[in-house]
């Protein structure tokens, strides 16, 4: 079965929605860290996320039979398990605004590669031309954040692009398991098994300590829990496996240009970064990178 080309205002509404959900997290991210350790935390979102997937499918009545279980449990590690406890291990040590750049600027680049080798996506020229645009707007932005790096960020950094080619590379790996199960289901197996995979990441990274779960109590953490369950996996990871299906990789993949323009915006308002001309352009090359590519299926179709 191919992929749908949903083009219409209501994905576009979605997109919009997904990637403003995601440029918002990255900041609790960092002040929940400060109240328990990271990769404890991610567990901890993800086994809430879980059993919010759950309650949502059995009280819809969908299908929660797994299909293709083996290629479901790779996908979990790579996306839940292999990203987010480097993710959250790494935005713990480098500034959210360096973080989200290096992020979702690589995320198009390791789809669209990701995607090529399995088949799923055509290197185009108009393809090309937009992460040549993202690639640059990003460097505009982070031309004017070199300064503010710390000792130790820029492993922190490494460990979020590690973190990107896993998710990427689970992403890929999801999209069949999309023709044969409804998103939110193959949402609650992926985050479930994932948390799972991130049980003895934390043991063996952080140890244990009864305190962790005293932490969790902390306003800080919960404030941050909410927002990255709540948003980040209950709308903006079904959001995203809608359009991957629908759209594919590539395409879905392009909040990598917009959720910065909302990570710097909400760095600048509540931790004071800098923020100058350097920014604002590359926020607007960007956002032209993401219309480029966005309108492609549309001008095809109206070529036919």
């Amino acid at each position: 079965m191919g992929k749908r080309e949903g083009g219409g205002a209501g994905h576009i509404a979605a997109f919009a929605a997904m990637a403003l959900i995601w440029g918002l997290t990255w900041l609790p991210m960092k002040i929940a860290s400060e109240a328990v350790p990271p990769i404890f935390l991610a567990m901890i979102r993800f086994l809430l996320a879980g059993l919010f997937f759950l309650a949502f499918i059995l009280v819809k009545g969908l299908p929660l039979k797994a299909e293709q279980p083996w290629r479901v449990i790779v996908a979990s590690l790579l996306i839940t398990t292999g990203c987010y406890s480097l993710l959250f291990w790494g935005v713990a040590r480098a500034p959210t605004g360096l973080s989200s750049i290096v992020n979702l600027s690589l995320m198009p680049i390791f789809l669209i590669l990701v995607g090529a080798f399995y088949g799923q996506e055509r290197i185009t020229a108009r393809r090309l031309g937009a992460i040549a645009l993202g690639v640059l707007g990003l460097v505009m932005l982070f031309s004017g954040r070199t300064g503010t790096a710390q000792d130790g960020a820029l492993v922190g950094l490494a460990a979020v692009a590690v973190a990107t080619l896993s998710y990427a590379w689970g992403a890929v790996v999801s999209r069949p398991l999309m023709q044969a199960m409804p998103p939110i289901t193959l949402a609650f197996w992926e985050t479930s098994i994932g948390a799972l995979g991130l049980v003895p990441v934390s043991l063996l990274v952080e140890g244990y300590d009864p305190a962790y779960f005293v932490g969790l109590t902390d306003e800080r953490a919960l404030i941050g829990l909410a927002i990255l369950v709540l948003g980040g996996s209950l709308g903006g990871f079904s959001i995203y496996l809608w359009l991957v299906r629908d759209w594919g990789a590539f395409r879905a993949g392009l909040y990598s240009f917009v959720s910065p323009v909302v990570a710097v915006a909400v760095g600048v308002a509540f931790a004071n970064e800098a923020f100058g001309w350097p920014e604002a352009i590359g926020m607007g090359v960007m956002l032209s990178a993401t219309a480029l590519a966005l309108t492609e299926g549309r001008r095809a179709a109206a070529v036919a």
